[in-house]
């Protein structure tokens, strides 16, 4: 059995460089063994993530809808009322909710087509067209 000072000497140094693969291709054989084995490194998960997103699927949208319309439908008055004590079908709380399904619905989906993709304008890695209050972190260096 090794020492631990004779492992770590028998390791080598490996220097990585943000979007550089090294021609070595880390002691694979080649790139597609790497990628295989050893998987993406931090730098390719970020510049692939904005194109291997997907969709919100459409049941995820049918399963709101109908939680939506079961929670309208106990609003209505015929659901547990007392004798003598009417409801009105809808009230200034009907608004209220409708009001905040469609603005937080709005930020949502504005917030999650903002970044990252490229319909949003830049991509979240663009380097060349960083921001302007970060200086010396892309942009014109």
């Amino acid at each position: 059995m090794k020492s631990s000072g004779e492992q770590q000497s028998s390791l080598q140094h490996t220097s990585q460089e943000w979007g550089g693969i090294p021609a070595d291709h880390y002691g694979y054989a080649s790139d597609e063994e790497r990628l295989e084995k050893r998987g993406l490194d931090d730098w390719e998960m970020v510049e692939h993530i904005p194109e291997s997103q997907k969709r919100v699927p459409k049941w995820f949208y049918g399963v709101i809808v109908g939680v939506l319309i079961v929670a309208f439908g106990l609003s209505l008055p015929f659901w547990g009322d007392r004798p003598g004590h009417a409801r009105p079908w809808f009230t200034m709380g009907h608004l209220y909710a409708l009001l905040y399904f469609i603005v937080a619905g709005g930020v949502i989906y504005f917030m999650t087509t903002l970044y990252g993709s490229s319909r949003g304008g830049r991509l979240d890695s663009d380097v060349e067209h960083d921001d302007i209050d970060m200086p010396g972190h892309g942009g014109n260096k």
